[in-house]
C-alpha cells in the first residue's frame, strides 16, 4: 500500500510540475545598446501551449518603432526561444532569442550575425511590463 501510494504522489507531483511551466505572454521591455546608445526594445509574446508567437518592437532609425513578427517561437517549461527576420539595406539577417523565465524576469540570450561574419551575443534581461 505504501509504495502504491508513493508511486502515485511522484506522478502527480510530476504532472504538477509539467503544467506549472510560467506563463511567458504579455508585453516585456528591456535596454539594447545600439550604435546610437541605448534603446528600449518591447517584446509582446503570448503562449499557446509550446507555441509562441507575438513581436519584437524598437525605435528604426526614424525614430518610428519598428515592428518584426517573431517566428519559430517556442515553450519547453520555462524556456522559449524563437528568431526574427530583419532587412538592411537589401540584406536580410536572423537575430535568435532563446530566455528563461524567473518570475516577472526574462533573461534572454541574444544571438545576431556580426559585421566580420561571426556571430555576437549579448544577454539582456527583460522586464514584464505593467502598462
Amino acid at each position: 500500500m505504501t509504495k502504491k501510494l508513493l508511486f502515485v504522489t511522484t506522478i502527480l507531483l510530476a504532472v504538477t510540475f509539467c503544467l506549472m511551466a510560467a506563463d511567458a505572454s504579455g508585453k516585456w521591455v528591456f535596454e539594447q545598446e545600439g550604435r546610437n546608445g541605448s534603446m528600449q526594445v518591447t517584446l509582446n509574446l503570448k503562449v499557446d501551449g509550446a507555441a509562441l508567437t507575438g513581436t519584437v518592437s524598437q525605435p528604426g532609425r526614424d525614430g518610428n518603432a519598428m515592428e518584426t513578427p517573431i517566428s519559430d517561437g517556442k515553450v519547453d517549461g520555462n524556456t522559449i526561444s524563437f528568431s526574427v527576420k530583419r532587412e538592411f539595406n537589401g540584406n536580410s539577417f536572423v537575430i535568435a532569442y532563446r530566455g528563461t523565465l524567473d518570475g516577472d524576469s526574462l533573461k534572454i540570450e541574444i544571438s545576431r550575425p556580426g559585421r566580420d561574419g561571426n556571430t555576437r551575443t549579448s544577454n539582456v534581461v527583460a522586464k514584464r511590463a505593467t502598462t
